[in-house]
């Protein structure tokens, strides 16, 4: 999508009020509002309110999936069959989130409270959009972070993702909140890159723990195409 003045302005003003308010008390006509626009610009440019939501994922996560394509196959050519390292492969994620040029002071935070808002209310369209037009991408990475991480059961490693998800989520959203804590009680400043760079030990060592999962039901549980979890012979 060519993106012209109106285009950017009614982005920018949707991707701020569902950041603040979520996507399902966000209205159209609020964010027309914000915009300075009408409805008939918002169909026109978009289609409807899910085709935004996924425009607004996307100015964030198309710069990084290329630029996190591109590395891949850089530092693979130069790991050789020595292969990545579980720390590589996670400050590869930091590296690539802080090199997405950003179009305001708190872009990385917006857009991780954004998908974590997604993923949580009922949003199902944006996992399924996520998987389409990103799926190749974060399924060579997983598969690389399998082979760097020690084996777990597949519903173990599922949680262990979402968690780190949640973390970083949780951690980029509140950044400016939490900087101001950090800054009054240890009196110094803090940056996203400095809580990224925090993060990538604490996600290696959860990544590195012994499995946790005793029951032989649940260890054998396996994905099902549709993304839910089967038993084996069902």
């Amino acid at each position: 999508m060519a993106h012209s003045e109106t285009v950017e302005r009614i982005l920018d003003a949707a991707e701020q009020l569902f950041a603040e308010r979520g996507f399902t008390e966000t209205s159209l006509r609020m964010i027309t509002a914000k915009a300075g626009v009408n409805l008939a610009a918002v169909n026109y440019h978009f289609g409807s309110k899910k085709a935004l939501i996924h425009e607004i994922l996307a100015r964030f996560l198309t710069p990084f999936c290329q630029g996190l394509d591109a590395e891949l196959t850089r530092r693979q050519r130069l790991a050789g069959e020595d292969g990545l390292s579980l720390e590589e492969l996670l400050e590869l994620l930091v590296q690539q989130a802080l090199r997405v040029e950003p179009r305001l002071g708190n872009h990385l935070a917006v857009f991780m409270r954004l998908l974590g808002l997604a993923l949580i209310q009922d949003q199902g369209h944006v996992r399924q959009y996520l998987d389409d037009k990103y799926g190749k991408v974060f399924r060579r990475y997983m598969q690389l972070l399998n082979e760097a991480a020690p084996p777990v059961p597949p519903l173990e490693l599922f949680w262990r993702l979402h968690f780190m998800l949640g973390a970083v989520a949780f951690s980029m959203a509140g950044i400016q909140s939490f900087g101001r804590v950090v800054e009054n009680r240890f009196e110094v400043a803090t940056s996203s890159a400095q809580v990224l760079q925090l993060l990538v030990p604490f996600m290696a060592a959860g990544m590195r723990a012994d499995a946790s999962l005793l029951d032989a039901t649940l260890i054998a549980a396996r994905p099902c195409p549709d993304g839910k979890l089967s038993q084996p012979g069902k």
